[in-house]
């Protein structure tokens, strides 16, 4: 099984807890981390713009990127969403094992 780390911006604290507690509690990431202070400079509709965000880290298993992608796009406010994934080459066994028991298969739908 292959796993990825993806990076999401978010444009504030709010939105960013109630995306990384949504894609936990579905268990479409094992784990989420919340940095706040980030400035992300981009163009966007012919303008440069500069907005303070908040990057969330997500650790799941890269069968699960587009069905987290897809609620991400849901949960935020942004027209396009910053939604990145980018393999894990290596990482602590231990570590990588209890990412892939935390998420489901990509093939199993979140228990109600």
């Amino acid at each position: 099984m292959e796993l990825c780390v993806l990076f999401i911006t978010v444009p504030n604290a709010e939105v960013g807890e109630r995306v990384a507690r949504a894609l936990v509690e579905e268990r479409l990431a094992a784990c989420v981390n919340r940095v706040p202070g980030l400035t992300s400079i981009y163009r966007w509709q012919g303008k440069i713009e500069c907005d303070p965000e908040e990057l969330l880290v997500v650790k799941t298993r890269q069968s699960l990127v587009p069905e987290l992608a897809a609620r991400v796009q849901a949960l935020h406010p942004y027209q396009v969403p910053e939604v990145i994934a980018l393999p894990i080459v290596a990482g602590l066994p231990s570590y990588l094992d209890w990412v892939a028991a935390e998420t489901r298969d990509g093939s199993q739908r979140p228990s109600a």
